[in-house]
This record gives structure tokens, C-alpha cells and sequence, in this order.
């Protein structure tokens, strides 16, 4: 009973902070610049990074972040992905696996006991691959000293995004996601390349199947195009919805495409799960965006992706994400243009580009600061952080994820999770963070590891007038909660 009135009387608390609290958001006071870039650079800041900062600089600290390679790994975060061992297993013994126990199904002499008990085993390795993926995925955004690096594979994860539940693609997931770390800061057509060739996006976006129906193959099996991929590779991964292909376009991109498959065996000599058909392959000349593409084999598909990196279209949609996830959810057309020039002249270096965001007039302008809505995702990692929480029990900060309806690799949309206010600001989701603030606060992640506040007050900085009148008037133990559950939190 006390415990309940103890929730009831913080909830009305926290809901008549916000609702008071907002208005302040809408026009925030300027905080402190070195807190702002650490805030849109990583996923929360620690007592570590101020001290990094105090020492060396923001500058410094910047441009270790556009060089991840240069800095050594946090040993807290090598142990934790040393305990979740098997994530590195090759996903083609993952996915052989998986076929045994279906095939074992399809013996007609097993009772319904043994079917149950497979099926058992089936729905384990699915949910323990996924989990385990999952798990790696949260300890790097909180531990992870490369923090830039994760928060662009959280940007280009959900950019080239693929639903885990979809065919087999859980079981190349690990792989998937270091592709995208690996590239997450390099050149664009390279990540492209990485994307277009992954197992994961090839069964995602269907293009395993995709074959030219005078091919060999095609005659012999009745297959035919499959668009799906090369509309999505348009719309979405580069010159987005409006950078003015036609659907002539579309049907020429699927048929250079067409034998981009899988080798889900390992059988064929490729060993990461991609294999050319070059019996399926449409073997006529192409013209696409205006453009002639000779008849090459795999050679098309890579000369096609060439052509979308180096498009003004694909500058300008490129930028204008990132320049929404970093800046405002309504970035400056300048700041747009400006990357894309940047885009454009070092032909998709994704470093230099994201060098000149964060020293854009833009990016450093006291009017965005604080102003970008945190998605569930950013939040939830944001506390941990921001607590400095020892030893998270992961397996809840999953389930928060999922209540707040961003489950990790659960997106079945193609275009990812939005990381607009619009998406994820409302009464019930309020209500939600509100719950998960005090349940956090209250040592519901590690009750060995309670949050000080102190610390938190330090890592979180400055708060508005109308927080510090709400904290002051509230009494001590109720303090971390409302921390958490405050504007200052929940923007970045």
C-alpha cells in the first residue's frame, strides 16, 4: 500500500512538472556548449567525459570521436561482450543449425512430445540469437568509448534498417550491424556496397529472390524481377522519395540486381552468406538515370551504386537526415546545402561531412540546444549513463524498449525508427518514461548500483528555473526520479 501511494504521489508530481515544463523546453535557455556536443555526440554524459573535456579540450574531444580507430575500447565493455561468447558464432553454422531442427520436424515418426520439444528448441535459438545481438547492441551505446561511432550506427542502422524476425535474417544481425560500425564513419559507397551485399538486407528486402525471367534460371524455375530492393535502395538509402528517378528507373536497377543472392550453406565458396547467380542474371545492356551500364555481371550492381553515391539527390537526402537527427527535426535548409556540397566535393566521405556538421554555425547555434526529443532508444541509454549504473540488467532495459514500442531490430518498416518528437511525444508515452525514470531511480536496473545524485545532477548540467523550483520543493528521496523524469533528461 505505501509503495503504491508512493507511485501514485510522484506520478502527479511528474505529470504537473511537465506539464509546466515544456513551455521552458520550447524555449530553452543556453546551456553550457561543451555539454551540447557531448549530448548530440554520445548517448548520455558521464563523469569520464567532463573530465576528458576539462582536460584535453572539446576540440580534442571531437575529433577523437571522428577517428574511433584511434582510441582503445573500454575494457568494461570487452568483458561484457567476452560474456555473451557466442554472438561471434559465423551465422551460416547459426542459420545450419536452425535447418537441422526444421528437417528433424519433417520426420513423420516423431510423437508430438518430440515435435513440441524441437519446435521448443527452434523458438530458443531464435530468441537467444536475438537477444544476445541485442545485448551487444546496449552494451556498446552505454560503454562504448567510441560513442560518435555508435550514435552513427544507431543513425545508419535504422537508415538501412532490416526486421529481425523476417526469414533468417536474425542469424546475420551481429554481422550486419559491425559492417555498419566498420563503415559507420568511412566512405558512404562503401557502407552502401557493405548493405547491398549483406545477407541480412538481400533476405529483408527480398532481392534473394530477384531474377531475370529470360534467364536461365528464370525460364527453368517461372521467377521473375523482384523490385522491392532497388525501390527502397532509391527511396530510401539514397536519392529519397522526391530525387527524381521514374519507375523505368526502378525496373532497370531490380535488373542489374537480379543473381545478388545468398549462400546460406556456405556451399558455393562465398563464406559471409552473399553468392552471385549468374544464371539468374539479366546479361542485356542497362540504361539507368540516364546512364548506360554495360552488360557486367556483379560488376552492374557496383557501378549503379557508384552513380547514386556521387547524385546531388543522394547529397541532399543524406544530409538532410543527418542534419535532422543532429541539429532540429526541421533542419536549416543552409546547413543542408552545406552538407551536401561537403557530400558532394569528397564524394560521400562521411567523416568530413559530419567534421563540417558539428562545426557548422548551425549545429553550434543556442537555439537548437536541448531541443532534440530523445527516442526511447536514446533515452533509456541516456539514464544509464547519466546514473552511471553499474552492470544494467539488460534483459529489463529490453523490455522498457519494447513497452515503449521500439523494440532492438524490431522495426518492420523498411525506413527505421523516426527520431522526430512527433513520433514519440504523447500523454501515454509520458507516462511511460515518467514509470521507467522512477523505476530506474529506484535501482529497478541494479539495486546494487544506486543512482547518486550528486553525480546525475553533475552529468545532466544546468536545469531550467522551473525544474530547480520543482526538485527544491520536492522532498530528497523523491530527487533522483524527478531528475530523470525531466525535460533536461529527455531532450538532448
Amino acid at each position: 500500500m505505501v509503495s503504491k501511494l508512493f507511485s501514485w504521489f510522484i506520478s502527479i508530481i511528474l505529470s504537473s512538472f511537465w506539464l509546466n515544463s515544456l513551455d521552458y523546453v520550447a524555449a530553452s535557455e543556453s546551456p553550457n556548449h561543451q555539454r551540447h556536443v557531448l549530448s548530440r555526440l554520445s548517448f548520455g554524459t558521464t563523469s569520464a567525459q567532463l573530465e576528458q573535456v576539462a582536460k584535453t579540450g572539446i576540440e580534442a574531444y571531437i575529433q577523437s570521436q571522428l577517428k574511433p580507430q584511434s582510441m582503445s575500447e573500454s575494457s568494461r565493455l570487452e568483458d561484457y561482450l567476452a560474456q555473451l561468447g557466442s554472438i561471434n558464432q559465423n551465422p551460416i553454422e547459426l542459420n545450419q543449425n536452425a535447418t537441422a531442427l526444421r528437417k528433424k520436424l519433417k520426420n513423420s515418426q516423431l510423437s508430438s512430445e518430440q515435435q513440441q520439444e524441437i519446435q521448443q528448441e527452434i523458438a530458443k535459438l531464435n530468441t537467444s540469437t536475438i537477444n544476445k545481438v541485442a545485448d551487444a547492441h546496449l552494451v556498446r551505446a552505454i560503454y562504448s568509448n567510441r560513442q560518435l561511432q555508435e550514435v552513427m550506427v544507431d543513425f545508419w542502422f535504422n537508415h538501412f534498417n532490416v526486421y529481425a524476425q523476417k526469414d533468417a535474417v536474425k542469424f546475420w544481425l551481429y554481422d550486419y550491424e559491425n559492417q555498419i560500425r566498420t563503415h559507420a564513419l568511412g566512405n558512404f559507397y562503401d557502407l552502401l556496397l557493405a548493405t547491398a551485399k549483406h545477407p541480412a538486407m538481400l533476405m529483408y528486402l527480398d532481392n534473394q529472390m530477384n531474377t531475370a525471367p529470360d534467364s536461365p534460371a528464370g525460364k527453368k524455375h517461372n521467377r521473375g524481377l523482384n523490385e522491392n530492393y532497388a525501390r527502397e535502395l532509391m527511396e530510401l538509402h539514397t536519392l529519397g522519395v522526391e530525387g527524381g528517378y521514374s519507375q523505368d528507373d526502378v525496373i532497370a536497377l531490380a535488373r542489374i540486381f537480379t543473381g545478388w543472392s545468398t549462400d546460406r550453406s556456405g556451399k558455393k565458396g562465398e563464406q559471409q552468406g552473399f553468392f552471385f547467380f549468374a544464371s539468374r542474371h539479366d546479361r542485356q545492356d542497362k540504361v539507368f538515370l540516364g546512364q548506360q551500364i554495360p552488360a557486367d555481371g556483379v560488376k552492374e550492381g557496383e557501378a549503379a551504386l557508384k552513380i547514386l553515391t556521387n547524385h546531388p539527390a543522394t547529397a541532399h537526402h543524406i544530409s538532410y537526415e543527418l542534419a535532422q537527427y543532429f541539429v532540429a527535426d526541421r533542419p536549416p535548409e543552409s546547413l543542408v546545402n552545406h552538407l551536401a556540397k561537403k557530400f558532394l566535393d569528397s564524394q560521400g566521405n562521411i567523416q568530413l561531412v559530419m567534421d563540417a556538421l558539428i562545426h557548422s554555425q548551425e549545429f553550434n547555434d543556442p537555439q537548437y540546444f536541448g531541443q532534440k526529443f530523445k527516442t526511447p532508444y536514446q533515452y533509456l541509454i541516456s539514464l544509464v549513463r547519466l546514473g552511471e549504473i553499474q552492470q544494467p540488467n539488460l534483459k529489463r532495459l529490453r523490455g522498457m524498449l519494447f513497452q515503449l514500442s521500439m523494440p532492438t531490430y524490431g522495426c518492420i518498416a523498411p525506413n527505421g525508427y523516426s527520431n522526430t518528437q512527433s513520433v514519440w511525444l504523447n500523454p501515454q508515452a509520458m507516462l511511460q518514461r515518467t514509470g521507467f525514470a522512477r523505476a530506474i531511480a529506484n535501482g529497478v536496473l541494479n539495486k546494487n548500483s544506486r543512482v547518486e545524485i550528486q553525480q546525475l545532477a553533475q552529468n545532466l548540467g544546468a536545469f531550467s528555473p522551473h525544474t530547480k523550483e520543482v526538485i527544491e520543493q520536492t522532498p530528497v528521496k523523491l530527487r533522483t526520479a524527478l531528475m530523470m523524469g525531466s525535460p533536461e533528461a529527455m531532450y538532448r
